[in-house]
């Protein structure tokens, strides 16, 4: 899929892709979170809702841009994890770990983890 900026340059559409964790449970996100690109992460959120377990690892050290809807998306499956449940986000972008802060300061199903 392509677009054409308003500058009349022809890019590609922002990318986002997601795979499986080979070392513990979660996935590997990499690209935008954006309009084009909800459906896939809200599908990967799903996912983290779902599986079994204490704990979820997002490794995110390869997304460079996440808008408010996504943080709001990735808020709102945290909210749904069961009692005693978390999702770990390994590496988030600086703006998303922001935005959590200042919209969902008490979210305690997340964990930011940048070691």
């Amino acid at each position: 899929m392509r677009y054409e900026a308003p500058s009349g340059v022809v890019s590609a559409a922002p990318a986002l892709t997601v795979s499986p964790l080979t070392t513990r449970s979660g996935l590997r996100v990499a690209g935008e979170v954006g309009l084009a690109t909800h459906h896939v992460w809200e599908r990967a959120l799903e996912r983290a809702v779902r599986e079994d377990g204490d704990v979820y690892h997002l490794e995110l050290s390869a997304v460079t841009f996440i808008d408010v809807a996504g943080a709001g998306a990735l808020a709102a499956a945290a909210q749904e994890l069961g009692a005693g449940r978390r999702m770990v986000l390994d590496h988030p972008p600086h703006a998303l770990r922001r935005v959590l802060d200042m919209f969902w300061p008490d979210l305690s199903t997340i964990e930011v983890s940048v070691s």
